[in-house]
């Protein structure tokens, strides 16, 4: 059995050839025609009417942060972030000078604990929420939403690990005002770095857009820039040298943009067979704890279990070619870099990921033989914990 990575290839040869072919005849790389082609492609794959092309997942939610506040579009800087989530779903919050409040997790599907989010609504009145779908998983959104409708909050998925999950007929992605997506090689789809941003509002797309390329006019659609430049009385002269935003360089280049445009073509067989591998793990880890959710299809990031004796496992994996990783990064309020600024929340449950939880593999490269190797060997030396 060969090493079994936890993700092998996402980009193809055949795409790397495309590309190389691509790049002889391209001379200028930078974001250009293909970043528009590749934003409009994702808009109607994920139907949503704008999508914004960045250098990351990460710098996706740091442009989100920044838009609210240049868009004044909150009544206040207190917001709320996953426990169990990724480091650049809250820093980039906490970099922008947000009170960010960290809600526990669901025992089921490692979303958002709806108890704690009501609690945390009702002392903070935050005006802002980011949520997660881990592994793919929805979160409650029935709830969620009643829940933030009842105390003015608006809603961003950071949709990183769920490209092409669904629920209730929609992707995720589409439930928020705002949804960010990652194209790391680890992903779904790869564009080697990049990550996107898609939105329905027409006015926050277009400062998202000037943010995206150092807070400058030139990328506004043609009223808005217009709108700005009678405003602040700018002629021809200073048109494509004006700042109307507090911006950064977040933009990507038509390289990934290319690589993109390819990777959204075997996006649908991508999900078929993660889906697929999921509920294959479910049935050979049948009485293991097992992650579940509302979700109609699981675009599964990788499979979520909770075992007592995880650093045993993890070396037995390893001596078996099995790569597997911590539940992502276990409880963000354990994490270094969230002690230094608060102290220690009281999060039992992503206490308990942060202590237990593991991921196991999961790729469109991943037979059905090697899930049933990786269960056989996990049932041999895991010590199932009972996350109930």
């Amino acid at each position: 059995m060969k090493n079994i990575k936890l993700t092998d290839n996402t980009i193809s040869l055949k795409n790397i050839n495309s590309l190389i072919n691509w790049l002889k005849k391209n001379p200028r790389l930078t974001k250009g025609d293909l970043t528009l082609k590749f934003e409009k492609i994702f808009s109607n794959w994920i139907k949503r009417r704008y999508s914004i092309f960045v250098n990351s997942g990460s710098s996706a939610n740091l442009l989100i942060a920044q838009g609210l506040l240049e868009a004044k579009m909150l009544k206040n800087k207190i917001m709320i972030a996953p426990a169990v989530s990724w480091v650049t779903t809250v820093t980039p919050f906490l970099q922008m000078g947000y009170d960010v409040k960290l809600c526990d997790c669901s025992k089921s599907d490692l979303g958002l604990d709806i108890s704690h989010l009501e609690k945390l609504c009702k002392r903070y009145r935050p005006s802002l929420l980011i949520l997660v779908h881990v592994l793919g998983h929805a979160n409650d959104m029935k709830s969620i939403k009643k829940i933030c409708s009842k105390y003015k909050v608006r809603i961003i998925e950071d949709t990183c690990e769920a490209l092409g999950s669904t629920y209730e007929g929609k992707n995720l992605g589409t439930l928020g005002i705002a949804s960010t997506f990652s194209f790391y090689y680890g992903h779904h789809i790869s564009t080697i770095e990049g990550g996107m941003l898609t939105l329905d509002d027409k006015k926050l797309y277009n400062i998202l857009l000037s943010i995206r390329s150092h807070g400058w006019g030139r990328d506004l659609e043609n009223y808005e820039r217009n709108q700005l430049e009678k405003k602040y009385k700018i002629d021809n002269v200073r048109s494509l040298y004006t700042f109307y935003y507090s911006g950064f360089n977040l933009r990507p280049t038509d390289l990934n943009a290319f690589l993109g445009i390819q990777q959204m073509k075997v996006l649908t067989k991508k999900i078929r067979i993660r889906f697929r591998n999921f509920k294959l793990y479910l049935k050979n880890l049948s009485s293991f704890w097992a992650q579940q959710s509302g979700a109609k299809t699981v675009s599964n990031f990788g499979y979520a279990i909770m075992v007592k004796n995880r650093k045993e496992l993890f070396d037995y994996l390893k001596k078996n070619k099995i790569e597997t990783r911590p539940l992502i990064c276990g409880n963000m309020g354990q994490q270094p870099f969230w002690l230094k600024r608060y102290k220690r929340p009281h999060l039992p449950n992503a206490e308990k990921i942060h202590q237990y939880g593991l991921y196991l593999p999961n790729h469109e490269n991943l037979t059905e033989k090697q899930v049933k190797y990786i269960c056989e060997k996990v049932k041999l030396k895991a010590l199932p914990y009972n996350f109930t």
